[in-house]
């Protein structure tokens, strides 16, 4: 069958949603090769999927997820990009997570390791001792203690085991990449996800809103970062109560400086993790400071924390200077991962 499949979208034919389910079922219960799952994908790809296509895959890899419901009174989000914007930027949203946290939004951060970047979310957290194979219920026990936990995406999605290896072969973005920040295993309604390309900023929207989020504002810079940039203006749309609306975000009317691209690039996992711990500590160079703190004010949208930019900016930012969001951090590594690490970046 799933030949049939291959065939059809290597001829630019669209797939149903009951094809896709079935092509889905194959595909995750692992009845199909490699080969035929790097074919299938990389066709997909190229030929660009539909949005029925994506509900189908969204609905499987959720009936196959691993979900958890962390008992807290209050709205969770998740902060993701999709990745696949080829930037190399160091992982502003993981950190921007903690900063959120620490401004007083749960986050249920899901994520995985680096597939076309060099360095993921997941690769952040192991470096500091964070078990990435640790127990759901343990994960959810974090997030409720801390207001934060990391969904490690293979142990919450097992199923995923099976198109891993077609995803390396490909070594670029696929539908999955699309998809991993839409199938949150808390089933959070609350969402920041940065795309790679404009055509996903409304897509991505009706996808969540038909599978019941509430506050979701997806972005894009100008100069095509999944993330809100401090480089150019940025594309936002932002579902709330309902009502989705388009806007543009310039950074300079929020007070912020004009940044370069490259300075949020690493090359290095080394790199990637001093970034990051730098920013918590307020140790890092501005561009760096402000372009976490704008992505964790839109964070604390979201979650309803504020409704305007310049006032969510001054919260995310005083949650840096006053050093909130790394002892949040510190606190957070001590209790569920290896403290002497952060202590190695404290005698720099």
């Amino acid at each position: 069958m799933i030949s049939e499949y291959i065939t059809k979208i290597s001829s630019n034919g669209n797939l149903s949603y009951d094809d896709m389910t079935r092509a889905m079922d194959e595909i995750l219960s692992g009845k199909v090769s490699a080969d035929e799952t790097t074919s299938f994908l990389g066709n997909l790809t190229e030929k660009g999927e539909t949005d029925q296509e994506l509900l189908a895959m969204l609905d499987k890899m959720q009936q196959n997820a691993v979900h958890i419901h962390p008992k807290i009174n209050q709205k969770i989000i998740d902060v993701c990009g999709t990745g696949g914007d080829k930037m190399n930027t160091f992982n502003i949203s993981t950190t921007a997570s903690f900063v959120i946290a620490a401004s007083g939004v749960v986050v249920a951060k899901h994520g995985n390791k680096s597939v076309s970047s060099t360095s993921g979310s997941s690769d952040i957290f192991e470096y500091f001792g964070y078990d990435l194979n640790m127990e759901p219920q343990r994960v959810q026990e974090i997030i409720e203690k801390f207001g934060i936990g990391f969904m490690f995406a293979p142990k919450f999605h097992p199923a995923m085991k099976n198109v891993s290896e077609a995803r390396k072969r490909l070594g670029k973005r696929t539908a999955f990449n699309l998809l991993g920040p839409l199938c949150n295993p808390a089933e959070v309604k609350n969402q920041l996800v940065g795309v790679y390309s404009k055509e996903y900023l409304s897509r991505i929207i009706s996808l969540l809103e038909s599978r019941g989020s509430e506050n979701v504002m997806t972005v894009i810079s100008e100069d095509g970062l999944d993330e809100l940039s401090t480089t150019s203006k940025n594309y936002i749309y932002h579902l709330n109560k309902g009502e989705v609306t388009s806007s543009v975000l310039d950074p300079a009317e929020l007070g912020l400086g004009k940044a370069k691209l490259a300075d949020f690039q690493i090359s290095t996992k080394d790199e990637a993790i001093n970034a990051f711990a730098g920013v918590l500590r307020g140790t890092a160079k501005k561009p760096m400071l402000e372009i976490t703190a704008l992505n964790a004010a839109a964070g604390l949208i979201v979650g309803g924390f504020s409704e305007k930019f310049d006032e969510a900016l001054e919260v995310s930012l005083q949650s840096i200077k006053n050093g909130k969001a790394y002892d949040l951090f510190r606190s957070f590594i001590k209790y569920c991962g290896d403290v002497t690490k952060v202590e190695e970046f404290e005698k720099k």
